[in-house]
């Protein structure tokens, strides 16, 4: 028995089924009697054709089935969770969703109506296995609140109840709860009542359609946001427009990928709206389009990213040039040893702090040097010992793998020259170089200023920045900051600014600015707003999005080849359209996953990676 694919009298073969829109496609099996027409045979639907070529083995289809059947019967039991921090507080917050919880509400308030929805109703909590006792009563007043389907959080029946925040007030009312799951001579079905997992609550708002997957992932920013402009960033992403950006594009996709198929189907007895000629010109433009948009759109994703996971700085540096002592100064504790011989610190001091709305990950390091080192009395080679060596090579990697690199430079006065001139290592300046070569955002400070002598103080500047730019030719003007670390340990009240610390703390949220600031496209005149959404993009949609760009460069590969068409305007000869139509599937199926819509595949294994960070209550 064989099966082959018939359309318009020609027979294609395939070692691979390419399932595209099936509109004059049918089976011809051997048992059956030859035709002399594709008109014999009825069409079958996409669904239909897919599902008979492509059958999977019986065992895969029954895992399936019981997958499917689990996770709906788990989808209707009824949930309940602390949705409040456990400790001691003032209130309480117990949440329960789904079909019991008018059930749970008549078993801990017998003989009580229902409050009016949406009402906050102080209620009194009863124990439903201690009625008989002496002491039924969990809480003497709590808030009760009813919130009907399908306008919840969840989409489902949500029942609230805001109780005294003791933890053993806590611990009794979600005992009672899960005490409901017996029978009641007062409910007519008896439901099943669970504590929730992880993230189920939102889980369950997706699954009935209240929130999309990228809503979701910035829910989960939201509640994790240290800094202001973390919250921003995560309350921007809240709304739906994301969502329907993405959903926009994948219809987009559908429409350009029926557009060829219809071209493969009906090109030869039927009119069109485009002749073959323009219509692929027109589709691979308007794929072009699109591929801008997620190029830019994948470029923002990595600017967001310094705001949602901060931005990690290295402080690279010679020994004893003032790292430490800076990292105190901006931290505003002693978070790292500071100690007038050099070499102090060995392994990387993590540090973060909030500058400016900023969450800034600051790493002190070991210092970099050549087996010598210059002291102030005299020279005196210093061997490098193996710890040492090993913190410098911590440091090169750490500054690497940073978002940006502080090149910590010193002034040092020797004994031969009495002037205080700029001392910068080799071992230092080829590993700022290496980073620059790699296209690391870079800043340059020139510490222990307070060493110019007064009077030549301008002048000195003037060719300390030269110097710096000759050296550093990617690091302009602006990025190079002078300060003086023990200057503003010992404020004066003469000086607003002692060893100019705040204007290096402006200069960096200046330059955080123009880091996170969205990317458009090169008309001056482009709505920000817009771009400024394309911010949340997680690193997960990020992802997709890159494989969606792959598979669209894969579409105009396939499509930039020369058509060669007849008088009548038919294709005669060019790149395979049936191909070209599958990428343009598989990117279509990459924007689903994204939003959990469409034929994204299994969309629970989707769902795993983004509620795996939720907190049970939520």
């Amino acid at each position: 028995m064989y099966l082959a694919l018939q359309r318009n009298r020609k027979v294609y073969c395939s070692s691979r089924w390419l399932p595209l829109t099936v509109t004059r496609y049918c089976f011809r099996w051997r048992s059956l009697p030859s035709a002399k027409s594709h008109d014999q045979f009825p069409p079958l639907a996409q669904s239909q054709l897919r599902t008979l070529i492509c059958a999977p083995n019986p065992s895969f289809i029954q895992d399936k089935e019981k997958r499917y059947r689990d996770t709906n019967s788990s989808r209707s039991d009824t949930i309940y969770a602390l949705s409040t921090a456990p400790g001691r507080a003032a209130i309480a917050v117990i949440r329960i969703s789904g079909p019991g919880c008018l059930q749970v509400y008549r078993r801990l308030c017998p003989d009580r109506p229902l409050p009016r929805a949406r009402t906050a109703t102080v209620r009194r909590l009863y124990d439903p296995a201690a009625l008989e006792s002496a002491h039924p009563v969990i809480d003497p007043a709590a808030l009760v609140l009813y919130f009907p389907r399908p306008n919840t959080v969840t989409g489902e029946d949500v029942l609230e109840l805001h109780t005294h925040g003791g933890p053993a007030i806590v611990k009794a009312v979600l005992n009672a709860i899960s005490s409901n799951a017996g029978a009641s001579s007062k409910d007519s079905v008896v439901h099943a009542v669970r504590y929730a997992d992880l993230g189920e609550f939102t889980k369950r708002a997706f699954y009935n359609h209240r929130l999309d997957l990228p809503q979701i992932e910035a829910l989960g920013d939201a509640l994790s946001a240290e800094t202001e402009l973390q919250r921003r960033l995560a309350v921007n992403g809240t709304g739906n427009e994301l969502g329907e950006r993405y959903e926009k594009w994948r219809n987009l996709l559908l429409y350009a990928r029926g557009e060829l198929e219809a071209l493969i189907d009906f090109s030869e007895d039927q009119h069109l709206d485009e002749s073959p000629r323009q219509l692929i010109p027109s589709v691979s433009k308007q794929i072009t389009g699109l591929e801008r948009q997620i190029s830019l759109h994948i470029q923002n994703a990595s600017k967001g990213e310094l705001l949602r996971s901060g931005i990690s700085i290295a402080l690279l540096g010679a020994p004893n040039a003032g790292k430490s002592s800076l990292l105190n100064r901006i931290v505003g504790r002693e978070a790292a040893i500071v100690s007038a011989q050099a070499g102090t610190t060995r392994d990387i001091v993590d540090v973060s702090v909030d500058i400016g709305g900023w969450l800034c990950r600051f790493g002190d390091m070991a210092g970099l040097r050549r087996a010598s080192w210059p002291s102030n009395s005299h020279n005196s080679a210093n061997p490098i010992g193996a710890i040492e060596k090993e913190g410098m090579r911590r440091a090169k990697a750490r500054a690497l793998t940073s978002d940006l690199v502080v090149v910590m430079l010193s002034l040092e006065v020797t004994i031969d020259i009495r002037i205080a001139t700029l001392h910068i290592d080799e071992e230092l300046l080829e590993a700022a170089r290496e980073c620059e070569r790699l296209g690391k955002a870079m800043i340059v400070i020139i510490n222990k200023i307070d060493k110019l002598q007064p009077a030549l103080a301008p002048e000195t500047e003037r060719k300390l920045y030269e110097e710096v730019s000759t050296m550093f030719p990617s690091v302009s003007r602006d990025l190079i900051f002078l300060i003086s670390c023990l200057e503003s340990s010992s404020p004066s009240n003469a000086i607003k600014d002692p060893g100019n610390i705040q204007g290096l703390l402006g200069g960096l949220q200046s330059y955080f600015a123009s880091l996170t600031t969205p990317s458009g496209p090169n008309d001056q005149n482009f709505d920000k707003s817009y771009w400024e959404q394309s911010l949340s993009v997680s690193h997960r949609q990020s992802e997709y999005l890159r494989q969606c760009l792959q598979h669209l460069d894969d579409f105009l590969c396939q499509t930039s080849s020369q058509y060669r068409f007849d008088n009548n305007e038919d294709l005669v000869s060019g790149p395979d359209i049936v191909a070209a139509a599958e990428h343009l599937r598989y990117a279509a199926n990459c924007l689903a996953k994204i939003t959990g819509k469409g034929e994204a595949g299994d969309v629970e294994d989707v769902l795993g990676v983004v509620f795996e960070k939720f907190c049970v209550g939520k």
